[in-house]
């Protein structure tokens, strides 16, 4: 069992980004999500960030369907793989049920792994297919944020909404998220004290009903955990801690956060009420 800030579990508590299938979970995937569940986490969002990780995070979440979800697409660093078979599989991987957002797509200009344009072309094609299947976007962005708007306003009515994941950009770029409507998520980012600090007077600014939570394990794992983990690795069942720093933040009762921050969640991407209750349906 995780240590927590917390002396009993909050609950509900939906983590919405996680790369459960990544390398780092390979020798222990099913203790982490033990952990989780430990930790009072009552559903988790897998991270799909191209074709074969959408795919493994499908079956993954097929195995725990009362607690897991998933999306689907293109992270920005691979944009330069997009292409029409591509396209198609992440079509067929929308219309899933168990797929209820489509990304990890959006814009990266800080790595630019993919070039500027080889982003923004994959980017607005998993826009259009976002507005075919009828699901909400799990954005990427990171010094983006004045092209990822100009794009976004031109899609905004045709997406059902969409969260800008692990946000860390500034005032005006949180603003121009907000008046599109869009929720934002929170990493352990905030749990940073080096590099999060920046983010600490904007977090009481986002309204309760766009806040979501999320620990994008296994990276930026929280600072403030204690013990801290011996591998250096994040899992979520750590996002106590996150809940932790943003409730002291947005000056709010842990409780309240989660149970806000979760519901949120199930709005947006349509999540099942196991999600909430804990309990398979």
């Amino acid at each position: 069992m995780l240590a927590s800030p917390f002396a009993e579990p909050l609950s509900p508590l939906i983590d919405i980004g996680v790369n459960l299938v990544d390398k780092a979970f390979a020798g222990d995937q099913e203790e982490v999500l033990e952990r989780a569940r430990s930790a009072g986490l009552t559903g988790l969002l897998l991270t799909g960030t191209d074709v074969k990780v959408s795919e493994q995070s499908l079956r993954l979440a097929a195995k725990h369907s009362h607690w897991l979800r998933t999306t689907a697409g293109v992270h920005p660093h691979q944009a330069s793989d997009w292409s029409t078979q591509v396209a198609s599989q992440v079509a067929d991987l929308l219309r899933e049920p168990l797929v209820v957002a489509a990304g990890e797509t959006g814009l990266d200009f800080n790595r630019n792994f993919s070039t500027p344009v080889e982003q923004e072309k994959a980017f607005e094609a998993q826009l259009e297919l976002a507005a075919e299947a009828g699901k909400p976007l799990f954005i990427h962005e990171r010094e983006a944020g004045e092209r990822m708007l100009a794009i976004l306003k031109s899609w905004r009515d045709a997406i059902p909404g969409g969260v800008v994941h692990c946000f860390t950009g500034d005032k005006a770029t949180l603003f121009g998220y907000l008046d599109l409507d869009l929720h934002v998520g929170f990493t352990g980012w905030v749990c940073d004290e080096r590099r999060g600090t920046s983010l600490w007077p904007l977090l009481p600014s986002v309204p309760a009903e766009r806040l979501l939570i999320e620990t994008d394990a296994p990276w930026l794992l929280p600072r403030t955990a204690r013990p801290k983990p011996k591998k250096g690795r994040n899992e979520p069942g750590l996002l106590p801690w996150v809940v932790a720093k943003i409730a002291e933040l947005r000056q709010v009762e842990p409780q309240q956060l989660a149970w806000e921050t979760s519901h949120n969640a199930q709005r947006l991407f349509n999540l099942p009420d196991s999600f909430i209750t804990g309990n398979p349906s």
